[in-house]
């Protein structure tokens, strides 16, 4: 019998002569099978989206997890696991009604119990969470009835609705008693989304199995597989030779490289902006950057448009501030630091560091200014900026290192120990424009999300302010002034706000770009019959 079940369910390969498809003329009917390879330069963590601060832990728990609530392609606020809500005339009562006879992937059904235990797993102290604070804001949570959940707040909070998305809901059924953090959970999560976890080979690959159950109906795609290759261009050449079908392409790959009648005939590649940017950061605790003239200087020795001509191929924009330009709390009008080596020197000089034994590198009280720029291995973007503003540091009499780490190391040994001088990174930022968990003073512990240690007053107060009312004029001027102050103290030297650039197989269809990128309907892409390359034979 073990045998035979082998035999009825085996996955084969039947893969087209691609030298004969064109795979973009015709018309075509969702069918179910295939599957979907993609690379990621990133290895998840963990799959429990409360305890996830990387990207690639977020995108795999993405297609396992839901939330209450959700962005549609608008960018309006639509239901995800809720019906719908009601809000009161002041603001400060959520009520969501649930859907009915949802299912986690184990059969159980999910009811409003499962949020009350999310919801109290993250306010507990003891998980190590940076998305706890939210919720903390929450002076009361109640199961009103099983598929009715209650949240009241003491005071207005603007990101009270959309706080409640993927985060919160754990299966209580499964978790109840157990310390997260140590459970099996962690690498075998259960969830409601459209797929399942399968398989986890750490270093490898992790595989997903459609959600036969899924409650907005079961996915086309099959699989969902995740292989983890940390070079991009080792990437390039498995989506050359097929052993991928999408991956992020990088600035001269998507300039460069994918020009050719192969591309043409057997991909599809998409552009658009996304909610993020690059930046270089201080660890403002070091001596070194404690004077904001000192990280101007290196603003002023900094060349962004070269960074985005010789990096990014021009396929980004200047970033200067933590908003994206376009969005409505963008200001555009803060302090620039424009390509000025000289008023470079002389603001170095003023925060006294001067050459004074002549070998190039600036000293102050017998110390040479030299400092470590740490990024991630596999992101060549945020490498490629590390060599730019080197050499142009060294220019200006700064002596710069540059440090690769692997992403794990990158993130636990480093990031939030608190050991580095500087690093190259990038934020997704929420649609919302609450930036608590980033800027405020009091989110600097392990785990936390200002480990640049920044610490203004001012900006404590404007967080407070900008969350507390849900008039946009009056949100709009605290994040205003936010983005003038950082754009003068420089915690962050903002570098870029790049383009999204994801390839996919042409093979794939209804895939549908939107603000909100092209995943989000990805329990809608299909591929026809005729074109399908893996299949799991009955």
């Amino acid at each position: 019998m073990i045998l035979m079940t082998a035999l009825l369910f085996s996955c084969k390969d039947r893969a087209p002569d691609v030298q004969k498809i064109n795979y973009k003329i015709g018309s075509f009917d969702p069918a179910y099978g295939d599957a979907i390879i993609a690379g990621s330069i990133g290895e998840p963590s963990v799959l429990i989206p409360m305890l996830a601060g990387d990207s690639a832990s977020h995108d795999v728990a993405g297609l396992i997890f839901n939330g209450l609530i959700k962005y549609d392609t608008d960018l309006s606020v639509i239901g995800d696991l809720a019906e719908s809500w009601d809000i009161s005339p002041d603001g400060l009562v959520i009520t969501f009604y649930l859907k009915k006879g949802i299912k986690w992937a184990d059969g159980i059904e999910f009811t409003a119990e499962d949020i009350m235990f999310g919801y109290k797993t993250i306010t507990d102290e003891k998980t190590p969470t940076a998305y706890k604070e939210d919720y903390l804001q929450v002076k009361k949570a109640e199961v009103l009835d099983r598929y009715t959940f209650r949240a009241t707040y003491e005071k207005p909070f603007a990101p009270a609705l959309t706080s409640w998305g993927s985060l919160v809901v754990l299966p209580k059924h499964l978790l109840e008693g157990k310390d997260i953090t140590k459970a099996d959970f962690n690498r075998n999560p259960i969830g409601m989304g459209p797929f399942i976890l399968k398989k986890w080979i750490p270093g490898q690959e992790i595989t997903l199995s459609s959600n036969r159950g899924y409650f907005e109906g079961r996915p086309y795609i099959d699989r969902y597989v995740y292989r983890f290759i940390p070079d991009p261009a080792t990437m390039f050449l498995e989506l050359q030779a097929g052993g991928i079908d999408m991956m992020g392409l990088s600035p001269i790959q998507y300039t460069k490289q994918i020009e050719t009648e192969f591309f043409e005939r057997n991909f599809q590649e998409f552009r658009y902006p996304v909610f993020s940017y690059t930046y270089m950061g201080f660890n403002l605790k070091h001596p070194w950057f404690q004077d904001k003239r000192v990280r101007q200087a290196i603003a002023h020795a900094i060349d962004k448009s070269e960074i985005i001509d010789v990096v990014l191929f021009g396929l980004g924009s200047p970033a200067t501030g933590p908003y994206v330009p376009n969005t409505w709390p963008y200001n555009p009008v803060v302090k620039q630091y424009d390509f000025n080596p000289d008023k470079a020197q002389q603001l170095l000089r003023e925060a006294g560091w001067q050459d004074t034994d002549g070998d190039g590198i600036v000293d102050k009280d017998g110390n040479p200014f030299k400092f470590t720029i740490i990024t991630n291995l596999g992101n060549n973007l945020r490498k490629n900026c590390a060599t730019i503003i080197q050499q142009r540091l060294k220019k200006i009499g700064i002596k710069v290192e540059i440090r690769v780490l692997e992403w794990s190391a990158f993130i636990n040994e480093f990031i939030d120990k608190r050991r580095f001088e500087a690093v190259i990174l990038g934020w997704s930022i929420g649609i919302d424009p609450d930036q608590y968990d980033i800027w405020h003073s009091s989110k600097t512990k392990e785990k936390e999300f200002n480990f640049v240690s920044y610490n203004n007053p001012e900006v404590d107060q404007l967080l407070e302010q900008g969350r507390r009312t849900f008039d946009i004029d009056e949100r709009k001027k605290a994040y205003f002034r936010i983005q003038e102050i950082l754009a003068d103290e420089l915690p962050y030297i903002f570098l870029y706000v790049p383009d999204a650039l994801p390839i996919v197989h042409a093979r794939f269809k209804g895939i549908k770009p939107s603000p909100i990128g092209i995943s989000y309907n990805l329990h809608k892409w299909y591929v026809p019959q005729k074109f399908q390359k893996h299949s799991i034979e009955p």
